[in-house]
């Protein structure tokens, strides 16, 4: 039945030797005219094989899973059939019929070159959209109507955010190195636009590898896929010769010299360095143009026109010497570059066929030199598994023990001005803080005194006049508050004074306040000439229950309690007060 061949398919894809002789032509596959034209122009004939396995199945509108390396032809395994579905019907304003996905600018760019090769007869318009590039120009085009579409992730999910792209026209998604997407962490981007598209659309998926998270994607989002894989017989071109230098040492400056040696030996027309950081590639190009070599670097941390500048720069023959990172080993097509020199070893063995793949194309002879430190060795053994072979062939260069190294690295800025080179300072906090030299950790820490960071000249005085110092540290208080300074006490408030000598404000106030507040911050009331005896009936009067005796006063102010009220005597005067009854209290309230 055609769904357990089509299932059969994708659990066992066909595999296919790269090598492998085909005797169907392009005109044989039923592409369009004004296609198998533009390829005549370019002198292409017969298909890879790839292309002859490809091609049919996408124009029969089914699912593809491309598994094979670089330079198999897979740029026109889902270019070709693509353009040749899209030649009749036009693309609406901001709804574009093809999607083409790539992960680095400079793929990207080498698609839209090679579908403006193939669709030069045919009336289709294609965008680039790429990071790097103003957004004006590109909004221009896509208002315009484009067929085909060739994007990085990231810039084409931010204009389909601000409402620039409309995806409920795409007829066909293709997304091409998907495993260096998953390297480059676009996996969810990847899952994103394929849930912005609409189910009905056809997937091609290329890829050179087939990871656990490839499989799941493909699992996920393909549709009954025809699965081609291109054999891993021959990694490598025939036409390279590869070649390996023995480092003494990873240090970068013994490198740097060992490639410029190097270069001068052999007979180099052009070529590419590749390095896996990119603060490397700038110093490796700055040092070749230091002494004398034409060399650029490229990364992804430049701008796109100063990276498209240099690739043309470098195509035209202006600058010799390429410095890349792995963003440039794929898609970049060079015929003429002659050499190709790792700088570093890649971390994934992948990564080597890609790199030497940029020279020895078109049948020319190549050559690929490799640096390789101690510290690469596993890196090494990952490659030469990859590419199946037991060892490859060693260059010496004599004298490499004596290159110059770095002389300790950068100094650092700090309070010392870079003295300490980066060691811990023992005075500082931290895991180490108190330590002495004997190794004890708690003697002399910041837990029991305060940490010393004075110089060891003033040490020296201060060890001096240790006597001075622990007398004067005796006679430190112990609280570092200041106390608040006291008020010094008024004249005569220590003593008691009689109560009848008060008014009868301050005589309330006695009465219910214990004798102890005489000490307080509160100002007495000024005293007034104290009676006589004899002008006794003169004195002012008083309220009812006011003690009249000295002996009284006294002993209710050594008890501190109120004193009873007493009741006033016959013929007494009444107190003089308002009430809310008037002058006079009423008889129902003096019981």
């Amino acid at each position: 039945m055609p769904k357990r061949d089509t299932l059969s398919d994708t659990i066992k894809p066909e595999e296919i030797d790269a090598d492998a002789k085909i005797d169907v032509t392009f005109r044989e596959l039923g592409l369009d005219s004004k296609i198998l034209k533009a390829l005549d122009d370019l002198g292409y004939v017969t298909p890879t094989p790839i292309q002859a396995k490809a091609i049919p199945a996408a124009l029969q509108q089914r699912d593809v899973l491309g598994i094979a390396q670089t330079g198999t032809g897979k740029t026109g395994a889902f270019t070709l059939p693509t353009m040749h579905k899209l030649a009749k019907g036009r693309a609406r304003a901001r709804m574009p019929r093809c999607i083409i996905v790539c992960p680095t600018r400079e793929l990207a760019a080498q698609v839209a070159k090679d579908v403006e090769a193939y669709g030069k007869y045919l009336k289709l318009e294609m965008a680039l959209l790429i990071g790097g590039v103003s957004f004006a120009e590109q909004d221009r085009k896509l208002m315009k109507g484009v067929d085909i579409l060739i994007a990085t992730p990231g810039r084409l999910i931010d204009q389909f955010e601000r409402g620039k792209i409309l995806m409920t026209g795409v007829q066909t998604l293709i997304v091409d190195e998907a495993d260096r997407m998953l390297d480059m962490g676009f996996i969810p981007d990847i899952e994103k636009i394929f849930d912005m598209t609409p189910f009905t659309r056809q997937v091609l998926f290329f890829s050179a590898t087939m990871p656990s998270e490839i499989k799941r994607l493909v699992d996920q989002f393909l549709h009954q896929p025809l699965s081609i894989q291109i054999a891993r017989k021959n990694m490598t071109a025939k036409t390279v010769t590869q070649r390996i230098v023995r480092m003494p040492s990873s240090d970068a400056k013994q490198k740097r010299t060992a490639l410029r040696w190097i270069i001068e030996k052999e007979d180099v027309d052009n070529g590419i360095i590749f390095c896996n950081r990119k603060r490397d590639v700038d110093i490796v190009a700055k040092s070749l143009n230091v002494h004398g070599h034409d060399a650029a670097p490229i990364h992804g941390d430049l701008a796109q026109s100063l990276r498209t500048e240099t690739l043309d720069r470098f195509r035209n023959g202006e600058i010799k010497y390429l410095v890349a990172s792995d963003v440039a080993a794929r898609g970049l097509d060079v015929p003429t570059v002659s050499h190709v020199f790792n700088y570093d070893v890649p971390n994934h063995s992948e990564d080597y066929v890609h790199r030497i793949g940029r020279t020895g194309r078109a049948g020319r002879k190549g050559d690929a030199i490799m640096l390789v430190a101690r510290l690469d060795e596993r890196n090494y053994d990952d490659i030469l598994n990859l590419i199946n072979v037991k060892s490859i062939e060693e260059l010496v260069i004599p004298g490499i023990e004596d290159f110059p190294k770095d002389a300790g690295g950068r100094k650092r800025g700090g309070r010392d001005g870079g003295k300490s080179r980066g060691r811990r300072d023992d005075s500082r906090g931290g895991r180490n803080r108190g330590q002495r030299n004997d190794g004890s950790y708690h003697d002399g820490s910041a837990s029991t005194s305060k940490v010393d960071r004075k110089p060891a000249s003033k040490r020296k005085s201060e060890t001096q006049n240790t006597e001075k110092t622990s007398k004067a540290e005796a006679r430190k208080p112990i609280e570092r508050r200041r106390p608040a300074p006291r008020r010094k006490a008024a004249p005569g408030r220590d003593k008691p004074k009689p109560e009848t000598t008060r008014t009868d404000a301050v005589q309330e106030y006695s009465k219910e306040t214990p004798s102890s507040r005489n000490s307080t911050r509160r100002r007495a009331a000024p005293k007034p000439k104290s009676p006589s005896p004899e002008n006794d009936t003169h004195a002012p009067k008083t309220k009812p229950g006011r003690s009249r005796n000295k002996s009284e006063t006294s002993d209710n102010s050594t008890k501190q309690e109120r004193p009873k009220k007493s009741a006033p005597k016959k013929g007494a005067s009444k107190p003089k007060g308002k009430t809310p009854f008037g002058d006079d209290i009423p008889d129902f309230l003096k019981f």
